[in-house]
This record gives structure tokens, sequence and C-alpha cells, in this order.
């Protein structure tokens, strides 16, 4: 496994300006949901805000094996987890939930976020997945101690997310994040005792991202290799946020106006 790597004060500035070039892109493409809107008219305005802030889109021209992602954020509708790729094609309509997940890149340093944002009036059990997942992931932040472990995380994720029926992803997981978009260590929604279980050192960044089904946890990827699908074609929710790791425990690099009702950065 490569080792963790442990950022300064000065790269943590820098992943902060990052951040919050990320949280301005998300405020503003949640507010500009609504029916009719086009994915990649959702990808176009992140993509303006980024460049005009002196950014660089993170998931635009990333490479996986002989893939290279065409967007510079992933939207994804309903059934899709995340990697949905923007269209002018894919028009959203009244009750869907779409998933706008993006990165940014900042005097060499990333950050990343997701929410879940519904379409008009959504379906109860659509409401509640959004709810559940989003209050998960500030579960998982929350549990943060400083020299705490890792899988202290993926526990508070996991007793909230199946407290309230719902299943947690498993094929995907959270990830650190600095120099590199996706670094050590991965960060399961789930205790599973064949990951590394690292001790919450000052100086880690972390990616922290419930991903979560109203249905079974089972996901598949569609044809364009890179949309990850529930494979029941039940609905899916995403949230994310970075977080620095200090003496103080989380301090949450990504927080916008879209975290109704977190007032502090540091919990």
């Amino acid at each position: 496994m490569p080792p963790i790597s442990y950022k300064s004060a000065k790269d943590l500035e820098k992943m902060r300006a990052a951040g919050r070039i990320v949280s301005t892109a998300l405020a503003a493409m949640r507010d500009a949901v609504r029916p009719g809107v086009t994915t990649a008219e959702l990808d176009e305005l992140a993509h303006d805000i980024v460049v005009s802030r002196g950014g660089h889109p993170s998931f635009l021209g990333y490479r996986r094996d002989t893939r290279v992602y065409p967007a510079s954020i992933c939207a994804s509708v309903n059934a899709e987890v995340v990697h949905g790729i923007p269209s002018q094609e894919r028009v959203l309509q009244a009750g869907d939930l779409v998933k706008l997940d993006i990165g940014v890149r900042y005097k060499g340093f990333h950050a990343d976020s997701a929410i879940t944002v519904a379409v008009g009036t959504v379906s109860e059990e659509a409401e509640r997945l959004l709810q559940v997942t989003r209050d998960s992931l500030w579960k998982g932040i929350a549990a943060i101690r400083y020299r705490g472990r890792l899988q202290d995380i993926s526990a508070a994720v996991q007793s909230h997310v199946e407290a309230h029926g719902f299943a947690i992803v498993r094929q995907m997981v959270g990830h650190g994040v600095g120099k590199d978009l996706h670094e050590e260590p991965q960060i399961p929604n789930y205790v599973d005792n064949r990951h590394p279980n690292p001790r919450l050192e000052e100086g880690m960044t972390l990616a922290i991202e419930p991903m979560v089904n109203a249905g079974d946890y089972e996901i598949e990827v569609l044809p364009d290799r890179w949309t990850v699908v529930t494979r029941d074609r039940k609905l899916s929710a995403h949230f994310e946020h970075t977080v620095a790791i200090s003496k103080r425990g989380a301090d949450v690099l990504t927080l916008g106006p879209h975290d109704l009702g977190i007032s502090e950065t540091r919990l």
C-alpha cells in the first residue's frame, strides 16, 4: 500500500482555497437545478466558475486505465450512483434525484465534494434517502478524533444508514486527497477488517463520501465504462466532503452554503 500523505499548513491553505471553489460551484449548481435543465448545462456552469477562479476541474481528462473522463463534473440521476457523464440529452425532470460531484485542483492540490439535490418535489422515499445519506456524512465527520481510527468513520456512517433501512455501496469507498485526487487511505463506508485501519493523524486529508442505495447495495457499470448504477435500478444518494485532521478533530475544507445548519467548520 502506498504511504499516506501528510499535509503542511501551507498545503492545507491551498486545499482550503480549492475547497472554496468547490463549494461555490456546488452552490451554483444546486441553485440552477430545476425541471428542464440538462446535466450538460450544470457542467458548463461549474466549469466556468472553476476556471474563472484560477482552478482546474479535477475530473476533466482524468484517466483510468484507457478511459478519459470527458467532463468537469459527475452528474448522476436517480439509479445512477456516481460518475454519470453530463449530457445535453439528460434533461432533469420533477421528482429526480441528481448527484453533483466535483473536484478542483488549485496550485497543485485537490479538494473534492458532492451533494444530492431533489428536482422539484420528490417522493417521500427519495427525500428520506437524501436526508439519511447527508446525515450519515456528518455522523462520519463527527466521529473523527485526533489519533482515533479510520474505522470510527466507517462505523458511524454504517450504523446510521442501516438503522434507517438503507444499504451502503460496498464496492466503492472514500479516499485520501491532496496532490493527487485519489490517495491513501481508502475509506469504506462500512466496517471491513480487510482494510487497513490507521490512526487519524494531524495533516491527513480525507474525502469522506457515503454512497447509499434505497434497495440492495449491489452496483454495476454501464457500457460507457464510467456510469455506476444500482443493480436493482432503485434510487441512490451521495454526499461528500474533504476534511483535514487536526488535533481538534475534523476541519471541513469544502463547507459551503448548501450545508444548512452547519455553522462551524470544526466539529
